[in-house]
């Protein structure tokens, strides 16, 4: 049997971290990952392993295939034909081209078999925008590389918790009008599937966050529990999963709460990026779900402040790497049988 697929690592913003995290993990962990090549520029990241004080060989590579035997002795790249020359820690449109060059075509190895999942390093949204992208972030943007047609669901997880917040990029008062019954029936379901058939897990157990405080008191404190949320959780029993809630927010994030779930559904942003990153800031991992591909991704930023210092931790990006690793093989042996 062939050596499965490696996995394909995107630039992110060049003036960020990005770099120093891929040469780290290659550097120090390659021994526990599959392997992996880069969408970058060489130049680049020797420079970013300069920064880390590592010396470390290169290959460049004309397609994905090189990267299974040059990966235990060099880092495999893949150049980039766009300009990626960038101030560390001074973003600019300039290398907009470059980094939406990566992405595109990681999504194209990807989903032509040439790589099992790509994992991508951070973007600085801000700089992109100012250059006339036209996504709120990396997962709409990946849904319609792939084909669109498709609601985007960000799952971040990490060794405590897994949690999906029901929107994303809004403001909290666009937020709350986004709430429905039908969208968190749709997202909903979207994990119960992940926790299926990307974790293993035959009978998931699905925890649905409350929207007020003590989940509404029996409508004391808002009627959002009532009218939306419980709807929405009874009609998600119909998919086989427990389903769990609504839970007062408050209690949801317990240690004897999480014993009690597979994942969180959360109603807006902070409601479950605070307490994922509280408790696994370092190993958190963003999963797109509901793609056709595999696609992680480090859940920090560019870390801008401490850009070509050698400073970046890349734990992060090394759990990516993993996480991405382990679900295309559970799709695989769910795929065979």
């Amino acid at each position: 049997m062939p050596p499965p697929a490696p996995n394909v690592v995107t630039m992110g913003e060049p003036a960020g971290i990005g770099g120093e995290l891929t040469v780290r993990a290659w550097a120090h962990h390659r021994a526990q990952l599959q392997p992996f090549f880069a969408l970058d520029d060489p130049v680049r990241l020797s420079e970013a392993a300069k920064a880390c004080r590592l010396t470390i060989d290169i290959a460049v590579i004309d397609e994905p295939a090189g990267a299974i035997d040059a990966f235990k002795d060099a880092l495999p790249i893949i150049p980039l034909t766009a300009d990626t020359k960038a101030t560390m820690g001074k973003p600019g449109t300039s290398t907009a081209k470059a980094v939406l060059e990566s992405i595109e075509r990681a999504v194209a190895y990807t989903t032509g078999g040439d790589a099992a999942a790509m994992v991508t390093n951070p973007i600085q949204k801000e700089t992109l925008y100012d250059a006339g992208f036209g996504f709120p972030g990396h997962t709409e943007y990946l849904a319609d590389l792939v084909g669109g047609g498709m609601r985007p669901v960000m799952m971040l997880a990490g060794p405590s918790l897994k949690v999906v917040p029901l929107t994303v990029h809004v403001p909290l008062r666009k937020a709350l009008d986004q709430l429905t019954t039908d969208a968190i029936v749709e997202q909903g379901t979207l994990v119960v599937d992940a926790l299926r058939y990307d974790y293993g897990i035959d009978r998931p157990r699905l925890a649905v966050a409350g929207l007020n405080p003590h989940a509404g008191e029996n409508g004391k404190l808002g009627n959002e529990e009532i009218d939306i949320i419980i709807p929405a959780a009874a009609a998600l029993k119909e998919t086989g999963a427990e389903i769990i809630g609504p839970i007062p927010p408050d209690a949801l994030f317990t240690p004897r709460a999480r014993t009690r779930y597979d994942a969180a559904l959360c109603m807006y942003h902070d409601q479950a990026l605070i307490p994922v990153k509280a408790l696994d800031f370092d190993h958190a991992v963003n999963v797109t779900l509901g793609l056709p591909i595999v696609r992680t991704s480090p859940d920090h930023g560019t870390a801008l402040d401490i850009a070509g210092k050698g400073l970046a931790d890349p734990s992060s990006l090394v759990s990516a790497l993993k996480m991405a690793t382990e679900i295309s093989a559970c799709r695989q042996a769910r795929r065979a049988g």
